[in-house]
């Protein structure tokens, strides 16, 4: 009996020794497995997770590829024309930043000098029968003094007689470009007021007694109405004779 019972009690030991060691075994195994499949810390598991983890990382490589662009082609500074049409209050944020304003490309593009001299005496005063900066001008005397001045082209004293002047070329509102002349009627007469269109529909002129140089949009209502015609300068032309005296 007592044979039979020793013979049991070692089959037990046996069997728990045996399941000690499965235990252990595939204690082990599940150890191993979790070193190999366990992210590291900072890792994000699941769906979301690894949308996320890929999102980063697309956008860190985007950074890579973009940095050494970056290092050999530097964004260029603000250019002197765009500078100095934000120091006057002719761009909006969004268009310093970007520089795609079409008034921009426009006073780029052409008679460029010309329309930059005119913006420089925005906020000389207005003064009936001026023709300089130390008097003030009237709309007549600014035009004439801008053309001599930048183009080296001297037109007539009077709006009127500048909007009859033989050498200059009669065009309509839609063919209007940068460095045109552009007329009104605001005395009741046709050709009494004239200043420099700039661009994108805005003109500069020194407008009324009490008032300064300054820009102004065609297209409001008081001066679509009294529109009377633009006249365009041979500048290139002029400019060519200017530079071969």
């Amino acid at each position: 009996m007592s044979l039979v019972v020793s013979t049991a009690l070692l089959n037990r030991i046996a069997a728990a020794g045996l399941l000690v060691i499965g235990c252990a075994a595939a204690q082990a195994q599940g150890v191993a497995r979790a070193a190999t499949v366990t992210p590291p810390p900072g890792t994000m598991t699941g769906a979301y997770g690894q949308s996320l983890q890929q999102q980063q990382q697309a956008a860190a490589d985007k950074v890579a590829t973009a940095q050494p662009a970056a290092a050999t082609k530097p964004a260029p500074a603000q250019d002197a024309v765009s500078r100095f049409l934000s120091e006057r209050g002719l761009l909006n944020s969004a268009e310093q930043a970007g520089g795609s304003s079409r008034l921009l490309a426009s006073v780029r593009d052409t008679a460029s000098e010309l329309v930059l001299s005119a913006m420089n005496f925005l906020g000389v005063r207005y003064t009936r029968g001026g023709n300089s900066v130390e008097n003030g001008f009237d709309c007549s005397g600014f035009t004439r003094h801008i053309f001599e001045m930048s183009v080296g082209l001297v037109l007539p004293r009077r709006a009127d007689e500048q909007a009859k002047d033989s050498s200059l070329l009669t065009i309509g509102q839609s063919e209007l470009k940068p460095g045109d002349l552009v007329f009104f009627n605001t005395m009741k007469r046709t050709f009494s007021h004239v200043g420099i269109y700039v661009g994108e529909g805005k003109f500069i002129h020194a407008p009324r007694t009490g008032s300064a140089v300054r820009v102004e949009d065609m297209r409001d209502s008081y001066w679509a109405k009294r529109f009377t015609g633009a006249r365009r300068a041979d500048l290139k032309a002029t400019t060519e004779a200017t530079a071969a005296r």
